[in-house]
């Protein structure tokens, strides 16, 4: 086990290495200039070469790489370009409203996913299957952005409900945030739900066939048993692994969710870093995601062998 996760973290090097060339060569080659953006279309010329010797603009892109990775060896992500603050610190600000959101997101996604395909697998080829199944197939098949301005149209617009966008983490209690983040959590949910209905349906459709399932049943065990201490608990880890694979994703999705309901988080960050052609926050901000993505996938590969002790890392 030692080994397996020291491989893995070893292997994580060259991943991020070159999630940072591709982010820089993606942010620097895509148009716009930071400079003039900052100054003004009206600069006049010599205060815009003089930013560019400021700001290393004008230096080859290989140099400015090196010398951008370099900082990143020592923990130094840089700082940005309008703000004057560090990347680090503006991710951090910033992280908080995301990271609530996907939590949040993530249980609701394992609540009605988990449990309506226990239900779809209990009542297989029933209406109850064919129900949920359905419902699952749109979830995979909508936009997160276009179920949130559903979302917002319906229960905001017209119930009045929830707030249709907005975010105070500071000044308002824990119920009260998240009855800011429903609506977006819910929209963000969706599409993981789905997919975690249909893996668990599948997982107990394959279970319900063994033989110690058939056992269970034959010494009387009521049907509630069957599925939840006998099935589910033997079969759940690739619906594990399907909850891990989508919390990272949760974090990158969160983007498009967090700027149609206003949210200040890291996702509202880097758009607006992106209207600002503010390259340092950009590629710090996507790098330190990448970094968090991977991590927790090897954190659930690794809880594997101790939820199962069958499973072994070789």
């Amino acid at each position: 086990m030692l080994w397996y996760a020291l491989h893995r973290l070893l292997a994580l090097i060259p991943v991020l290495v070159a999630v940072a060339v591709v982010v820089f060569c993606l942010v620097h080659l895509a148009p716009g200039d930071p400079v003039l953006v900052m100054l003004g279309n009206n600069a006049l010329p010599q205060d815009v070469q003089a930013m560019r010797e400021l700001l290393g603009l004008n230096r080859p892109l290989i140099e400015q790489f090196w010398q951008w990775f370099s900082h990143i060896l020592r923990g130094d992500l840089g700082y940005s370009l309008f703000m004057r603050q560090s990347v680090i610190s503006l991710f951090a600000q910033h992280l908080k409203p995301t990271l609530a959101l996907a939590l949040l997101a993530q249980s609701i996604a394992m609540l009605l996913g988990i449990l309506g395909g226990i239900a779809a697998a209990y009542r297989h080829g029933r209406f109850t299957d064919r129900l949920i199944m359905g419902i699952s197939t749109l979830g995979l098949s909508i936009p997160g952005f276009l179920l949130g301005l559903f979302l917002i149209f319906f229960f905001a617009v017209h119930l009045r409900w929830f707030p249709v966008i907005g975010y105070k983490s500071d000044s308002l209690s824990l119920w009260q945030n998240l009855y800011y983040l429903c609506l977006p959590a819910l929209a963000l949910a969706f599409r993981i739900a789905a997919l975690l209905a249909r893996m668990t349906r599948a997982v107990m459709l394959d279970v319900l066939h063994e033989n110690y399932i058939k056992t269970a049943r034959a010494k009387g065990a009521p049907e509630r048993r069957v599925m939840l201490r006998h099935a589910f608990k033997n079969g759940w880890i690739p619906v594990l692994n399907i909850c891990g694979e989508s919390f990272g994703s949760l974090v990158t999705g969160a983007i498009v969710i967090e700027s149609v309901f206003g949210i200040p988080g890291v996702g509202l960050l880097i758009v607006d870093s992106i209207e600002r052609r503010d390259f340092t926050v950009i590629q710090g901000s996507v790098l330190l995601i990448t970094s968090s993505y991977v991590l927790i996938n090897l954190l659930v590969d690794l809880s594997f062998g101790f939820i199962d002790p069958r499973i072994s890392h070789a």
